[in-house]
This record gives C-alpha cells, sequence and structure tokens, in this order.
C-alpha cells in the first residue's frame, strides 16, 4: 500500500464514536429518488457536471468531497432550490427537471441547512410545530377560533411535536427561545423540525458542522434512531468521515462537480480517486 493509500486508509477509518448503521433490505430495495445526468452551471462556471446515483427506499446515503466539490449545490437541485441546467430528479420513478421546494416538500422531502436557518425568537416548541405546516387540513379562520375539528388537529399536532421533543432529549428546553441555546442545540432543534414533516426522504446538509465529540455522538445517534425508528430515508454532507463511515450504507463522491466514487464505505474508502481527492497525488 503506498504512502497516501495507507494514510486514507486511516483517517478514512471509523475515528467518531458513532453509532455503526447496516440496513441490507435497503440495499436490495428499489430507489425512492434517482438523479439523472444532472449538471448545474452558474454562468461559465461548472458547479455538477452529469452527476448520477441513486437514493434507496430505508437507507442512510452519504454525499461527501472536498469543499467546492458541489455537495449542497447537489442537494439544492434534489429539492428544487436549484434547477439543474440538464439532467433529471426522478422521485417515486417520476422524472422532474424541475422539483420545485413546494412540491417536494408536499412529496415528503424535508430539509436542514449547513447553517441554521430557525425562527430564533420563538421557543424550541414553536419552532418544531412549524414543521407540522403541510399536515395542517384546518382553514386559517377555524385554526383562530379553535374549535371542533381545529382543536383537535392542533391537539394532534402538538402531540407529535411532543414526541419528536422526547425522541430528541430537548424537553428541558422546550419552553427556551431557540436564539438563546447553544449552538448544538439549535442543529438539534432544526432537525426536530425537518422530522415533524414526518418526510420519507431527510436532507441533511453538514449536520455536525460546528460541534464538539459529545454533541456529534449525540447527532449520530437521533440519526440512526431517526432512520431505523421512524423509516426515514436520509442523504446527509458531513466532512467528519469517520462518521460518514460509521453512518452510511451507501457513499457518493464528489469532486469539482464530478461523480468520482460510488458504492458501500468499504469500497469507497479504498478507491484511488478518493484517495487522491482527499490527500492529493504523492507523486
Amino acid at each position: 500500500m503506498t504512502g497516501n493509500a495507507a494514510s486514507l486508509a486511516m483517517s478514512l477509518a471509523p475515528m467518531a464514536p458513532a453509532m455503526a448503521h447496516v440496513a441490507p433490505a435497503a440495499l436490495a430495495s428499489k430507489p425512492l429518488l434517482a438523479v439523472e445526468n444532472v449538471s448545474l452551471r452558474f454562468g461559465g462556471v461548472k458547479a455538477l457536471s452529469d452527476v448520477s446515483f441513486d437514493i434507496r427506499a430505508g437507507e442512510i446515503r452519504a454525499i461527501i468531497g472536498p469543499n467546492g466539490a458541489g455537495k449542497t449545490s447537489m442537494l439544492n437541485c434534489i429539492n428544487g432550490f436549484y434547477r439543474p441546467s440538464s439532467g433529471h430528479v426522478a422521485l417515486d420513478g417520476v422524472r422532474h427537471r424541475h422539483l420545485r421546494p413546494s412540491l417536494a416538500a408536499r412529496n415528503g422531502i424535508a430539509r436542514t441547512f449547513q447553517n441554521v436557518a430557525l425562527f430564533k425568537g420563538m421557543t424550541t416548541l414553536d419552532n418544531i410545530m412549524t414543521g407540522r405546516a403541510l399536515k395542517i387540513r384546518s382553514s386559517f379562520l377555524r385554526q383562530l377560533v379553535r374549535h371542533g375539528a381545529a382543536l383537535r388537529e392542533e391537539i394532534e399536532h402538538r402531540r407529535k411535536v411532543e414526541e419528536i421533543i422526547d425522541f430528541l432529549e430537548i424537553q428541558a428546553i422546550r419552553k427556551t427561545p431557540v436564539g438563546k441555546l447553544p449552538y448544538g442545540l439549535q442543529k438539534r432543534v432544526e432537525l426536530g423540525r425537518a422530522l415533524a414533516m414526518e418526510p420519507r426522504l431527510l436532507l441533511l446538509d453538514e449536520p455536525m458542522a460546528g460541534m464538539n465529540l459529545e454533541e456529534k455522538e449525540d447527532m449520530s445517534r437521533f440519526i440512526v434512531e431517526a432512520n431505523q425508528a421512524f423509516g426515514t430515508t436520509i442523504t446527509l454532507i458531513e466532512h467528519d468521515i469517520g462518521v460518514v463511515m460509521n453512518l452510511s450504507d451507501r457513499i457518493v463522491v464528489l469532486n469539482h462537480g464530478c461523480k468520482i466514487a460510488d458504492g458501500t464505505p468499504e469500497e469507497v474508502r479504498c478507491n484511488p480517486q478518493v484517495i487522491d481527492a482527499y490527500l492529493g497525488s504523492g507523486e
């Protein structure tokens, strides 16, 4: 093994004590979503070039790559924030050139962001309640009156939110404005808001960025448990490679907007193109 390969094997080995995850049934399932030859350009800049991969129902799928590889741009294409210059995103086998964010949300795709995007003046409880917005069937007027069916619906939504608060172990901060919370807890609240949508596919953009080791351990556990307990398919971008190797069923690797590898953690760990992308050539 070359020096670079040995170094990468060490750096890509499971480092953080995240929960190991195996979902063999997901690997045999049909794709929930497929990215088909997607390219994305901003003027003369190519953010993505002819990228294809799929996300299978029930799996944890990671997208990794060096800075500027196109990872967040890919998530933005998947949930409709960006419209691909060419190619398609197919959801449940139906191709979409432009899967608008509203349509993506209605079809069960939820998203968290690299930078926390919460309502800082609202409490933890109220922030997570906003994740139920698409589930509300009562008219705005009936919600104001809070009577009959509208009241029963509100009680049911609050019950769901309380379940998520218990699941994420944030009961003590349920009435705390999120702007007063430390960063790690804000990230957990953002995860809770996304889970409140009851998504089929949850997109996590660097869910552990800026966290200390203990916070990463907790977030890793919640991601695995959400996948297993709720059956949520998860796609995440994450720079902590040890965490990625422990959590993921499959990994797709981007570099300069191109796909350079796709497979199981072990296959990716040993891929020469991945070694070069992360460490550079030793020659």
